[in-house]
């Protein structure tokens, strides 16, 4: 079988069931499945790619997502993985904009900016902009915030136990973006940096700006200093600057994306947790590290 329809849902809301599984299975004429994780993940064999309209079908509306993939070479050495909305369940910028009292104008150009209607530099120049004179405690108090998304240390836990280098690169900030690695187990991260005069910040940014053509640079870069091809890297993301980045990686996941990047991504995660970036590669549930 040359490719592996890979299913999966969020455990905490619903059960992937034999009726699904089943129903998917013969819409693709799939092999008989290969169970990853009771009631949450299974693989089916394919003897060519999936025919994805049939499987949407085939799901009637379920809340279940569903990746193809090539039998061969699943496991991938390198991820490269956006963090707001995506490693983490807010957008930090925007989360920072409420202690100024300006979070729903912010959160706007956040929106905006991350469904492609917004050059990503310039919106971030102008929601910095907007902050200056934001005392440095709003920091703080924005990280102690913060929630991890749900899978978000086991996905990264798992793929450095076999062996994948793991890389936290966003367009937000390294205030955040070092906590986060450090808090999740990324080996390294990238971001933007926020300017401040030691008290306030000053409503600038640091240059030059980390977006999209620098988050695919990075996936480049990292991929050729482990010697591997971008067949062999996963990244994953949710806003239009994570693009470039997930059509050119060997598995490329919208989660919970925008419009525009769900659009144009080959995989999406819409409904389960991070551990299906684990199910797509084959992983199964007594390999994942942390699991429950």
């Amino acid at each position: 079988m040359s490719h592996i329809l890979t299913l999966a849902v969020d455990r905490a809301q619903t059960t992937l069931t034999d009726a699904i599984i089943a129903r998917v299975r013969e819409a693709i004429q799939g092999r008989p499945a290969v169970l990853l994780s009771p009631g949450e993940a299974v693989d089916i064999p394919c003897a060519g790619p999936p025919d994805m309209a049939a499987v949407t079908a085939a799901l009637a509306g379920a809340p279940v997502d569903a990746i193809a993939t090539r039998a061969r070479g699943r496991r991938k050495g390198l991820l490269v993985a956006d963090m707001d909305s995506t490693i983490i369940t807010t957008e930090t910028l925007d989360e920072l904009a409420a202690f100024a009292g300006i979070k729903d104008r912010i959160a706007a150009i956040t929106k905006r900016a991350m469904n492609g209607e917004l050059d990503f530099t310039e919106a971030l120049r102008e929601r910095v902009g907007l902050l200056k004179g934001l005392k440095l405690d709003a920091l703080e108090k924005t990280w102690a915030a913060t929630v991890l998304m749900p899978g978000a240390r086991e996905l990264v836990a798992t793929m450095r136990a076999h062996n994948a280098t793991t890389a936290l690169v966003s367009g937000g900030f390294t205030y955040f973006t070092s906590r986060v690695a450090a808090a999740v187990g990324f080996q390294l991260h990238r971001s933007n940096v926020l300017l401040d005069d030691g008290q306030a910040l000053t409503g600038g940014v640091g240059e030059p700006i980390l977006g999209k053509d620098a988050k695919l640079a990075a996936l480049r870069e990292l991929a050729s200093a482990r010697g591997l091809k971008l067949a062999a890297t996963l990244a994953v993301g949710d806003g239009a600057n994570d693009l470039p980045m997930i059509l050119q990686a060997g598995l490329g996941v919208a989660f919970r994306a925008k419009p525009v990047v769900a659009s144009q991504a080959r995989a999406h995660v819409d409904h389960a947790t991070l551990r299906a970036l684990l199910f797509a590669q084959g992983y199964h549930h007594a390999e994942i590290i942390g699991a429950a």
